[in-house]
């Protein structure tokens, strides 16, 4: 079953796993060391993580090493774009108005 993007990282523990990895590859055992959770709980991360193609696992001898694929990243940095957009026109309206009454002569 495929899950969706933004149904993975809802949760605070896949985001700060996320973040993790995102600075280099690691094995199941070196996440959970960073976690006050069972490793049972970790692993279930993992999968979810995993199956919305966030995290790639890569076999290194008897290892499992976890990859973040940064390309499905951009999926979730498409969709927020549009609300950045959003609030920096909202900031240019208010910068504009602030500027207008900063302005204006009594």
């Amino acid at each position: 079953m495929r899950r969706d993007i933004f149904q993975a990282i809802a949760d605070p523990t896949r985001r700060a796993i996320l973040v993790l990895v995102a600075v280099q590859a690691m094995t199941p055992n070196a996440i959970a060391e960073h976690f006050d959770i069972k490793r049972q709980s970790i692993s279930k991360h993992l999968r979810i993580l995993s199956e919305c193609d966030l995290l790639v696992p890569r076999q290194e001898g008897r290892e499992i090493f976890y990859e973040l694929k940064i390309d499905k990243m951009k999926e979730i940095d498409t969709w927020l774009d549009q609300f950045r957009k959003i609030m920096e026109e909202s900031f240019k309206r208010l910068d504009d108005v602030l500027y207008t009454i900063k302005n204006k002569k009594p």
